[in-house]
């Protein structure tokens, strides 16, 4: 199984397409047994540019205390990850579909191989 580099790892974080060559590493990402670790990983990645980016601006514009923006933003990490892993199986069949999966794919290897199929 081929794994992306980093370039295209964060490439398919934001949502592109990988080559076909790594079809195989998609279907995997998408229905290991660590699966909803990975795709939380994944958001947190997303997140993480926003989260510098709100921290730089709420210091430089609100007298805020430093703790008190990291707690907002953690906050905010936090209910972005309870959103979106709530919703983490249909988002990787949609992510399967995108590299060319069948719908319910994700979900059947999930069930073939032991795994949950849904979350939570």
């Amino acid at each position: 199984m081929k794994r992306p580099g980093p370039v295209r790892w964060l490439h398919y974080v934001y949502g592109g397409r990988l080559p076909d060559v790594y079809r195989e590493w998609v279907l995997y990402d998408a229905t290991a047994k660590t699966w909803v670790l990975r795709f939380a990983f994944r958001v947190f990645v997303e997140a993480l540019p926003w989260l510098i980016a709100g921290y730089v601006v709420l210091r430089l514009v609100t007298p805020m205390p430093t703790l008190m923006i990291v707690a907002a933003l953690l906050i905010s990490l936090l209910l972005s990850l309870f959103l979106t892993v709530t919703s983490a199986d249909e988002l990787a069949e949609v992510r399967l579909a995108k590299h060319g999966f069948p719908p319910g794919t994700g979900k059947a290897v999930r069930k073939q191989r032991g795994g949950a199929s849904t979350w939570p």
